[in-house]
């Protein structure tokens, strides 16, 4: 059963779990909407609660359905949304700069990004450097950031055959997204440099360096910078 008003829709996903849909378009009005809801539950939450799961346009809301059901779990969604949805309260996240080392063997895929597109690899980092990126939500692997906000005119397709390793701190480009591999894993990006910044860290109180709602700058960086940079993380 689909429960829809005019701001949004929830349907049941199984019998533990319960997605809120706030549109169906990847813009950050709606992302706003998304962040909106999970600050709200960051704060109020009702018993049975388990967890979210933010995405590019919903949050998928888990719990425990032996102490609440769908049906019983509407009434509250109806009137968090009411609240929330109203205010328009949203939280604003930092602007962060990622430092990148692009090209050669950081950046493997850099001159076909910039032959794809028929520019040159300059135009290629400096339209990659230019905007501020919002952080659309945490995915694919722990850390990994869905970036929206990156110049069309270096929008690049996925590799025809995914490579088997990437490795952590790798910036790529797929379609006319970007973004980073916080660890190392196999992958099909258009691979153009890479941060030695740590995106995920299990030794931090908070692991991912990154959150949803969060602003990046790309920052391009020397192959001295990014040495030293890896130095001073390692304390040599």
């Amino acid at each position: 059963m689909t429960q829809k008003t005019n701001s949004f829709k929830c349907y049941p996903l199984g019998d533990a779990a319960v997605v809120i849909q706030l549109g169906d378009q990847i813009s950050p009005a709606i992302n706003a909407k998304v962040r909106a809801i999970c600050a709200y539950l960051d704060e109020y939450s009702f018993e049975g609660f388990i967890e979210y799961v933010p995405a590019f346009t919903t949050v998928t809301l888990y719990y425990e359905p032996w102490v609440i059901n769908y049906t019983k779990l509407l009434p509250l969604l109806q009137e968090m949304a009411n609240e929330v949805l109203e205010e328009q309260e949203v939280p604003s996240g930092p602007v962060l700069d990622i430092p990148v080392l692009y090209g050669g063997e950081w950046g493997p895929d850099l001159d076909f990004v910039a032959s794809h597109n028929k520019i040159s690899t300059a135009e290629v980092i400096a339209l990659h450097t230019a905007p501020e990126y919002l952080v659309y939500m945490i995915g694919f692997a722990p850390g990994f950031p869905y970036l929206g906000g990156m110049n069309e005119l270096i929008a690049t397709p996925r590799k025809d055959t995914p490579r088997m390793k990437i490795a952590a701190g790798s910036v790529g480009i797929a379609g006319e997204q970007t973004g980073i591999y916080p660890i190392e894993t196999p992958g099909g990006w258009q691979i153009i440099g890479r941060s030695p910044i740590d995106l995920f860290d299990l030794n931090r109180e908070v692991p991912a360096f990154l959150k949803a709602g969060d602003k990046v700058r790309f920052v391009a960086i020397s192959e001295k910078e990014f040495k030293k940079i890896r130095r001073s993380k390692n304390g040599d």
